[in-house]
């Protein structure tokens, strides 16, 4: 069976198709997905789970770049693996091309994807495999979004101190204290703030101002 997929990366068609290429960096952004062995520069060994339909699945096996276009950032992917269980095997052939799209990159896939054994029966309904494909697809995006913004604010640069006006006079050195105070530590990092402990702070605050109390 064959389907298409595509996605996008807010990242010129240059950086994301290093990024995209970057098989250790991105592996982790795909749902279901470990990378367990790199053989070369272009295999490499993992397994993924997946589930069709009431049916989960796990395949082991190997990914491998058949061909590789850096100058029109084009790929082609082999992938086969066998279930955990013995109930079948899957072989998919991937190719994807990135194109410009506004300030960021489109990326398009066309899978031809073979299954069999019992697993063949699982997946027999075209409109399953196209459905789970797709989710996989938007997931590995969101991640990879996350990701991409994650490292960016990683490596942001820290806002420099304000100058002092060129008229200005030069600050007086300070005075030598006679002891030094210990530093203190670091303050943690925030917490991201869940959907639900926000509603709940919302309606305790709604609850105050009604009785009187805030």
């Amino acid at each position: 069976m064959e389907f298409d997929n595509s996605f996008e990366v807010p990242l010129p068609v240059g950086d994301a198709w290093k990024v995209l290429m970057d098989i250790r960096r991105i592996a982790p952004c795909m749902p279901g997905a470990e990378l367990t062995d790199v053989v070369d520069d272009r295999t490499y060994k993992g397994k993924i789970g997946v589930r069709l339909g009431p049916v989960a699945l796990t395949f082991a096996g190997t990914v491998k770049f058949e061909e590789i276009d850096n100058a029109n950032h084009k790929a082609r992917v082999a992938a086969q693996g066998n279930d955990a269980k013995g109930r079948g095997a899957a072989n998919a052939t991937a190719a994807f091309h990135l194109e410009p799209a506004g300030s960021g990159t489109k990326v398009l896939v066309h899978t031809n994807l073979t299954l069999s054994g019992a697993v063949a029966q699982y997946g027999r309904g075209v409109g399953i495999i196209q459905m789970t494909a797709a989710q996989i697809i938007t997931q590995f995006a969101n991640n990879l979004k996350a990701k991409l913004a994650q490292d960016g604010a990683a490596t942001a640069p820290t806002d420099a101190p304000p100058l002092l006006p060129a008229s200005a006079p030069p600050a007086p050195a300070p005075r030598p204290t006679p002891s030094v105070a210990a530093p203190q530590p670091a303050p943690a990092a925030a917490k991201p703030i869940s959907g639900f402990a926000l509603m709940a702070n919302v309606l305790w605050a709604a609850i105050k101002r009604l009785f009187g109390q805030g």
